[in-house]
């Protein structure tokens, strides 16, 4: 079985898996799949789902697409090469539950070509943060320790690493640097190398993906049922703004799906079903919402015995 192949039989496996796991938790909602196609070439499923117990929306897609390099990308993306082939999966979960936190994942494969379809370049990206509206200490430090445990069996350098990517990547610049969330890993533009080939990004990748299950479903299990005000929804309303913000002002990914044509409703599935933006919102100073602020202002060291701002 090829490198290609493989890829795209983990990619799948892990939809399956997590896609399982979170109809469990919710205990009502089912995913409904929605099959589609490119025009220039591959296709995806579409993973919905919404109006649960637990989930309000959510999608987990996969994608295998493929086509010729354009212009637009070697401007815009800085791609140079005759042919592409990505391949990934990318999930973002939206409780209805404002002390249930929102949940990124995505675990990519990008493969670049000749004009004789030789592989001139190869390189590996993916991750997984978390967004709480109320902030648990005990989740933040449950969720970043499962992190890196999973990043310890590969490398001791990665999870404190791929956890400052993931704080200076989630990150509304125009917002005097306030992060979407609290963090999480990741990295991108991993290439093979003879220390660490093929095998060890794939490894990595399938560790790191399914970790996704310990990481959240005990948190969400944690909280799911605790009472909250129309106070606590309007907070969270106010909050995913801000990551509605970032996914259309910053995110790559997004940038790179309109650059290629991608599938309008698979790149925009991320937004969430309702939403506030009011004029220069602030909370109160030391309340609950306020100290969920500082922690995406300041981003802090979850693992280990001390906790602590990160300097950043």
């Amino acid at each position: 079985m090829g490198i290609k192949e493989q890829w795209i039989l983990f990619i799948h496996q892990l939809q399956n898996d997590i896609c399982e796991a979170l109809e469990q938790t919710d205990g009502k909602a089912k995913f409904f799949e929605d099959a589609w196609e490119r025009a220039e070439g591959g296709g995806g499923k579409t993973r919905v789902i919404a109006n649960g117990n637990v989930f309000e929306k959510g999608g987990v897609n996969t994608s295998i697409v493929f086509g010729e390099v354009t212009d637009a990308m070697r401007t815009q993306l800085k791609i140079d090469g005759a042919k592409w082939f990505a391949c990934g999966l990318s999930l973002v979960i939206h409780p209805i539950n404002p002390f249930v936190p929102t949940v990124h994942a995505n675990y990519r494969m990008f493969e670049l070509y000749n004009e004789n379809d030789e592989v001139i370049d190869r390189w590996f990206g993916g991750g997984t943060d978390l967004t709480p509206y109320y902030l648990f200490e005990e989740d933040a430090k449950h969720f970043h320790n499962t992190y890196r445990n999973a990043c310890d069996k590969f490398d001791k350098s990665f999870y404190q690493k791929f956890k400052a990517e993931c704080d200076n990547y989630f990150v509304n610049w125009h917002r005097n640097k306030e992060r979407r969330g609290i963090g999480g890993i990741f990295y991108d533009y991993q290439k093979p190398t003879e220390e660490r080939d093929v095998k060890f990004w794939m490894d990595f990748a399938r560790e790191c993906g399914f970790a996704f299950i310990d990481a959240y479903i005990p948190i969400v299990n944690k909280r799911k049922e605790i009472a909250f005000t129309t106070e606590n929804k309007h907070w969270q309303e106010i909050r995913r703004g801000r990551y509605v913000e970032f996914n259309l002002v910053h995110d790559r990914g997004t940038i790179f799906g309109l650059k290629t044509n991608g599938r309008i409703e698979s790149i925009l599935m991320s937004l969430p079903p309702t939403v506030r933006f009011e004029y220069n919102y602030q909370p109160n100073p030391g309340s609950e919402e306020d100290k969920l602020l500082q922690a995406c202002l300041h981003p802090r060291n979850w693992v280990g015995e001390e906790i602590g701002d990160v300097g950043m």
